[in-house]
């Protein structure tokens, strides 16, 4: 397994490779260190993009393990269009598990790929900023982010 660990205004990510997958997106305290793989240099140019406000949509191969129910989960957050928000009972609708609100808080916090599956996109049913393995500070961060970005354009 291949990573590399980016700076990023929100701190450092950790990003691993496997069989010519992204597997692995997260926060880390770990000190910036370079791609060594075209993948690797991939993943960091379009989050480098992204953190720069000219990309909005990832175009990068995911390997994401995990229970039927969670990809089923992180596969929804894939569709949530870029600077926009759900609610996590409108997640588990759109699964067809309506009473699974909790559940799916619980499956997207085991989201393996931060940012690229957009699990900060996902918020409480008053609107409000709720979980994120991040930190708060970070979810806050991306959503304002993409809101900005996209009133730019």
């Amino acid at each position: 397994m291949a990573s590399c660990v980016m700076a990023t205004p929100i701190g450092p990510l950790l990003i691993r490779e496997e069989e010519g997958a992204i597997c692995a997106i997260e926060f880390t305290k770990a000190l910036p260190c370079p791609p060594e793989t075209p993948l690797l240099q991939e993943a960091v140019r379009q989050l480098s993009a992204y953190f720069d406000g000219t990309l909005t949509s990832f175009d990068l191969p995911l390997r994401m393990e995990g229970t039927a129910f969670r990809i089923a989960c992180w596969q929804v957050l894939c569709q949530i269009p870029y600077g926009e928000t759900i609610s996590y009972s409108e997640q588990a609708r759109r699964i067809g598990q309506t009473k699974a609100a909790r559940a799916v808080g619980g499956a997207n916090h085991h989201n393996p790929i931060s940012i690229v599956v957009p699990c900060h996109r996902v918020v409480g049913a008053d609107g409000s900023l709720t979980g994120y393995g991040g930190g708060m500070d970070k979810k806050a961060w991306l959503l304002m982010h993409e809101r900005r970005t996209l009133e730019k354009k």
